[in-house]
Parts: C-alpha cells; structure tokens; sequence
C-alpha cells in the first residue's frame, strides 16, 4: 500500500503541473506498472490494455452521440427548442425561467453534453430573461444548472463512460436515467416558483399568443420525434444504444436537411469538434482502463474489498462517505476525471456492498452532476460566467437554492432505489 500512495501523490504532482488528466494516469500506471513487474512486461500491458479499450464496439456510441448534438446545435435546432417551451410558460411570473429548465430537458436528451447544452442556454435563454429584466443572479443560475440535466437524461455521454468503465448495461443506464432527470427538472421547477413569488427576481414575459406557441413547436416537432425514436429503440430492445445512436445522427442529419439550417462549413466544424471530443474522452477511458490494471496487479482493489467487508458500518454509511469524496472532488475536478479516478476502486466496493450497479452509476452520476455547480470549479458556472459576462461570485450566490434541491433529489434516490430502477425492470 506504501507503494499505491507514493503513486497517488506522483498523480497528485502530475494533474498540479495541469497535465491532462488522461496522460497523467496513464503516466502514473505505466509507472506504477513497470515498478512492479518490470519495464517490458509493463509496455506489453500497456499495449494490449490501450489497443483493447479503445477498439470497443460500445464506444463508438460516444462519437455518435457527440456528433448528433453537434449537427443539431449546427442546425440551429437546439435555439428553436428554447423559443418553442418560451413561448408556452414564459408569460407567467418565473416563466422563462422555467421554460429554461424546460428546454434544458429537450437539449440533455439530444445533446448528451453538461457544457455544451449550457452554453446553447446561456447563448439563447439568457439574452431573452435579461431582455424582460431577470435579475441576473437568477437568470446565470438557472442556464447553469439547466445545463447539468445533460449529465443525467439519456444519451448522457457521462452514463456511456460509466458503463464503459464498468461494463454495465449502457441500455439500462439510459432509460434508468429518465426519472431522475424529470424528478430534477421539476424540483428545479420548483425553486424558480419559489424564488419568483418570494422576489421580484422573474418578472412576467411576453403575453402568451397560441398561434405563435404552436407556429414555433412545430419546428421542434422533428426533434422531439427523434428523441423519442432514440430512447424508445432503446428501450424496446430494437436497437442497442450504439444502433440508437447511428440512428440519431442519421435523424438528426435529415432534419437539419429538410429544415435547410445547416450550412456545410457548420457540417464541417460538427465533424471536428465530434473528432476532438471523441478522442479526449477515449483516452481517458483507455488511461483509466491502465491505472485499474495497476490496482490489479498491486492487488489495492482486494485490499479495499476486504476492507469493506470487514467493517461493521452499515452499507448505507460506506455509500454516503462515497457520495461526500465524490462531492468533494467535484468541487475540484470535471465529471470524467472523477469517474476515471474513482471507479476503480468506488465500483468494486459498492458490488461488495450489493448495491445494484444500474442504481449506483444513477448515484454516481447525480453526484458528479452537483460537483458541475459548485465552487471553486463549478465547470458550467464557468461556461455561464464566460457566455453571460456575469460574475461568478454572482452565480455562485444564484445556484445555491438549486444545489440545495439537487442534494435533496439526491436523497431521495438513495433512500427510494426503485425511482431509479422502475423502468429499467421493465425493459
């Protein structure tokens, strides 16, 4: 073990000198590796472990599901799903607000990415809240927190490397990823309500006019078609998440055809921005895949098994300690770094503890979620921060009803497992 923490700190040094986070524990297995059976041996688990994980058929649902969202915020399709819920609810009091989190729904389940689907909010929502005088400490907190529904409603990219790292159903995580994601929507709903009646913070919007409402859903009606398509292929087994995926891109593609929205060199930087993103997220997942080779052999995982086994806290104690380094380490890193880092050893323990796999990488993902919001990283305050030229004093002061409702949703779907595996037993 004197070892496996010499290591730790060497990747502590690695990610302080802002080495990427991939390179860094790929560095630190390899290393760690070598110390223990030798250089050769290491670069030949080395090359096996890399070639085997990154030419996985369930990845290649990463890029799909990337360059869907890419062709679609291209097309101008995501904007038009924020106008469409604007014009149903923003007549009320809190009402654009809420069509934000609306909208964020829409967005999460096309776009499968936390920052990209908050700054389409912050490019789109925001203007039109500060146009009828939201108070601005609102107006970023909402299009933050907004954005963090993509972590959880499916095809969210985060629930892909979950179950790449663990060899969990994708499927599964996918459809169970439904009701936690609409549970948050309205509890988020809900503070805007709150925060409206109590303050003059969200004022009315524009009078509510049925032909416009129903003149701009029509546009977003190929899009919550193809939604529905994806999940339902999913779910009704027709398709696995990677087929559903091809499927999405190949919709996406023509709705942005038939719309005429999409220009080609907006196909062409969709094409690139799929290609960069693939590539970091695979070499993350194909690091990690190296530095859990090193806690095999060095047998760090058994050790922390048998630990667990050993201890008479209560399971439910050991997963909320779980859930509070997982918190902590939002606070400081993005979602995958900690995913790539922690379950390694997190996985193997919550297996101990008879957690349902399907269950925890709801928790884990929820979790890593409210690690999005909070300081001092907070990654979508930021993104708000950069779109929205607000102070990230400012939102951080905005988000924090929000972040209190998450850990309360969170609570629930710990303490009620069957909200998060209802629809997955049904598949």
């Amino acid at each position: 073990m004197l070892s496996f923490f010499a290591l730790l700190l060497f990747l502590a040094a690695l990610m302080i000198l802002r080495m990427p986070i991939a390179f860094a524990m790929g560095i630190a297995g390899c290393v760690g590796l070598a110390v223990q059976i030798g250089l050769n041996p290491a670069l030949a688990v080395l090359e096996r472990t890399f070639f085997d994980t990154a030419s996985s058929f369930v990845l290649v649902a990463i890029p799909l599901f990337i360059l869907m969202a890419e062709l679609l915020t291209a097309g101008d399709v995501t904007r038009r799903a924020i106008v469409a819920c604007q014009a149903w609810v923003g007549h009320v009091k809190g009402g654009l607000a809420v069509a934000t989190v609306g909208a964020a729904v829409l967005l999460a389940a096309l776009v499968g990415s936390s920052t990209a689907s908050t700054a389409a909010m912050s490019a789109s929502a925001f203007p039109e809240m500060r146009r009828h005088r939201y108070d601005d400490r609102l107006a970023a907190a909402v299009v933050s927190v907004g954005g963090t529904l993509a972590v959880v409603v499916p095809p969210s990219i985060v629930l892909v490397v979950y179950g790449v790292l663990t060899e969990t159903s994708i499927g599964k995580l996918f459809i169970a990823g439904v009701i936690p994601g609409l549970l948050t929507a309205f509890g988020l709903a809900a503070v805007i309500k709150v925060i409206s009646h109590r303050t003059d913070y969200a004022p009315k919007g524009d009078p509510f006019r049925l032909g416009h409402a129903m003149g701009v859903s029509w546009q977003v009606l190929p899009m919550v078609l193809l939604i529905m398509a994806v999940i339902g292929a999913i779910y009704g087994g027709v398709a696995s998440p990677t087929e559903a995926a091809a499927l999405g891109v190949l919709g996406s593609l023509l709705i942005c055809l038939a719309q005429r929205t999409l220009r080609m060199r907006a196909l062409g930087g969709s094409l690139g921005n799929a290609i960069r993103a693939t590539v970091m997220i695979v070499a993350i997942v194909a690091c990690s895949a190296i530095f859990a080779n090193y806690l095999a052999f060095t047998r760090v995982t058994q050790t922390v098994l048998a630990a667990v086994s050993d201890t008479d806290m209560p399971r439910y104690a050991i997963l909320m300690i779980m859930v509070l380094i997982l918190l902590v380490m939002g606070m400081f890193m993005d979602q995958l770094a900690i995913l790539s880092l922690a379950m390694p050893l997190a996985f193997p323990a919550a297996m101990a503890l008879d957690f349902d796999p399907v269950w925890f990488g709801i928790i884990v993902t929820k979790t890593v979620e409210i690690g999005l919001l909070t300081p001092p990283l907070g990654l979508n305050a930021y993104v708000a921060a950069a779109q929205t030229r607000v102070p990230l004093r400012v939102i951080f002061r905005g988000l924090l009803p929000f972040i209190a409702m998450e850990l309360v949703i969170l609570g629930l779907l710990i303490a009620f497992p069957q909200i998060t595996l209802w629809l997955p037993g049904l598949m």
